[in-house]
């Protein structure tokens, strides 16, 4: 069954986060354990090893893992307020991290949701620190010990610009533990961290094409407190993380601090932070610039009160649409930035896969498995409140769990999503539909991105969603985020025709059957004395553990079948 919520103005930080831990044990269970027995947190889920660390190579250096307490005499968690003076980079790729972290620290309710105050080196000190992330529509808790990787008593990672202060360092460290290890950081985008920090939903716009208000809707993104990241693009690999003659720097992550307009609004400028705390923009209205010396004194003293060193820089907004190739956006809400109405969001959230052979159908230039995709069907009953023909609809496709199964050799598939406008028939739709049907809105584009989002303005009605990896066979979870402003209701798949959010045991052949499986009288009974409950009704989840185990049988029949078969072989070679 979908979650449903509501979303408006802030987001709320009441919602209990789950413990991650092996044996489900809280941060505070964990620290007080330690203190009665006096000693400090190890953590069993991720070991001070070189596992923790990468998964794919070896370490050229000799790493010594220390807590902080031997790093330096007198350790602090946060020093005068945590700012994004506090992010440098380390020797890590995640760039598109630490420019996520960076606009995290200007909003301080966020903050205080990711990284708790309830913790330091001093009260209740334990080894042992928490962090807070979402990740697939629930809040995590996550606990790591404060061990961290140094060469000759200095981090290698994520660190502060004061030896002293370890929040980031240690935030990093809970967010490569979530994802399985500090390699999987290496490379993403802005939008994926800045999401785990909030819960919101992003949006991308292409500056070369991007609205003629685009400057108008970055600001009041800023101040709606959206997170906001940018970047220039690569032609190849060799040109990732190249300087530019202007100070820019390819293939690499930058986070959007601040936006400005003065002069009867003729000059805007936007102020842009490089994580790595150095190289920055050296053209007009750069640091020391002589533009700076052509604007009133008190101009020019509000707009750099709160400017900082260390790669953080002004630039002219025509220069910055030039010189930059994108702007990732993460709304708290899915507010229309280019609309002055403040909306309330119902949230309908489903979780699905695609499976080899069965739902994995690939997108519709693969007409023949298309259709075996899994199907959702939206209605939107009533259009919005200031708009009678209309309803506003934001769709989110979002894949589950791929940086944790890099170290398995599994990376981002290509994905994307359409929808039609859905027939009368309740059952699955099959491929003629499709072959003569086109979709009434999709994804721009398919993109190995975690998520792909589009907002959608689409008359009441019915309406057929069907998510897609680019190629069929390919194997992903996922969930789809519905936010509209009128309530949406959907089927989680065809085969619930009588709208109960549950399928009946007796229509489990025709949805095996649409998901390629055909099974004989016995197989099937035993199927259903399985996973129905006793009603003779099968819920989504239980419905898609039958798909996993089926496949998993066939594919031990199909090795059985071949091996008899390679045996047979061979015996008759020897009578031969």
């Amino acid at each position: 069954m979908p979650l449903q919520s509501t979303l408006s103005g802030k987001k709320s930080s009441s919602v209990q986060a789950e413990s991650t831990q092996w044996d489900g044990k809280t941060f505070e269970q964990l620290r007080q354990e330690c203190l009665q027995k006096g000693v400090l947190f190890e953590d069993p889920d991720f070991p001070a090893a070189d596992s923790s660390l990468f998964f794919s190579q070896t370490i050229p250096v000799q790493i010594q893992w220390k807590r902080p307490k031997e790093i330096c005499e007198n350790p602090k968690f946060i020093v005068g307020g945590a700012d994004r003076t506090d992010i440098c980079q380390g020797q890590l790729g995640d760039c598109w991290l630490l420019a996520a972290i960076a606009s995290l620290t200007l909003k301080k309710d966020a903050m205080a949701r990711v990284v708790p105050p309830d913790q330091d080196f001093d009260h209740n000190y334990a080894g042992i620190f928490h962090f807070q992330f979402w990740q697939h529509n629930k809040w995590l808790d996550v606990v790591v010990d404060d061990r961290l990787p140094t060469v000759r008593n200095r981090l290698i990672m994520l660190h502060s610009a004061s030896n002293d202060e370890f929040w980031s360092a240690l935030l990093e460290k809970a967010y490569a533990k979530l994802n399985g290890s500090y390699e999987s950081l290496k490379g993403g985008s802005t939008m994926e961290a800045m999401e785990d920090f909030t819960g919101g939903v992003g949006e991308i716009y292409e500056t070369k094409s991007a609205p003629e208000n685009l400057f108008s809707i970055m600001k009041k993104a800023l101040d709606r407190g959206s997170m906001m990241g940018c970047s220039i693009d690569i032609t190849s690999s060799a040109e990732s993380e190249a300087k530019t003659t202007t100070g820019l720097v390819k293939g690499h992550a930058y986070s959007i601090t601040g936006m400005e307009e003065f002069r009867g609004q003729t000059v805007k400028l936007i102020r842009v932070r490089n994580p790595w705390g150095q190289v920055e923009w050296n053209g007009a209205w750069s640091d020391n610039s002589r533009e700076w010396d052509y604007i009133d004194k008190k101009e020019k003293d509000r707009i750099l009160q709160n400017s900082l060193e260390d790669g953080e820089f002004w630039m002219e907004f025509e220069d910055f649409k030039k010189n930059y190739d994108k702007v990732e956006i993460c709304n708290m809400t899915p507010d229309a930035l280019d609309d002055d109405t403040k909306r309330h969001w119902a949230v309908s959230v489903f979780e699905g896969n695609w499976i080899r052979g069965s739902t994995a159908g690939g997108c519709r230039n693969y007409i023949d498995t298309f259709w075996t995709n899994p199907q959702f069907r939206l209605q939107l009953e009533d259009a919005d409140d200031d708009d009678d023909d209309v309803c506003s609809v934001v769709i989110a496709l979002m894949q589950k769990n791929r940086r944790k199964l890099r170290k398995e050799g599994l990376d981002l598939e290509t994905i994307g999503f359409a929808v039609y406008e859905a027939p009368d028939d309740e059952t699955q739709v099959e491929k003629d539909f499709f072959r003569y049907h086109p979709s009434k809105a999709r994804s721009r584009t398919y993109i190995n991105m975690r998520e792909v989002s589009e907002r959608f303005t689409l008359p009441p009605g019915k309406y057929l969603l069907v998510p897609t990896t680019y190629q069929p066979h390919q194997e992903a979870d996922f969930i789809i985020r519905i936010f509209s402003e009128k309530k949406a209701d959907m089927l989680f798949l065809a085969f619930d025709t009588d709208r109960s959010g549950k399928m009946s045991s007796y229509e489990l052949r025709s949805a095996l059957k649409a998901a390629g499986m055909q099974l004989n009288n016995q197989l099937l009974q035993l199927v259903g004395l399985r996973f129905a409950d006793d009603t003779f009704n099968i819920d989504f989840d239980d419905y898609l553990t039958c798909i996993v185990r089926l496949e998993n049988m066939f594919r031990v029949f199909q090795a059985m079948d071949k091996f008899k078969r390679g045996r047979v072989k061979m015996n008759m070679m020897q009578v031969n």
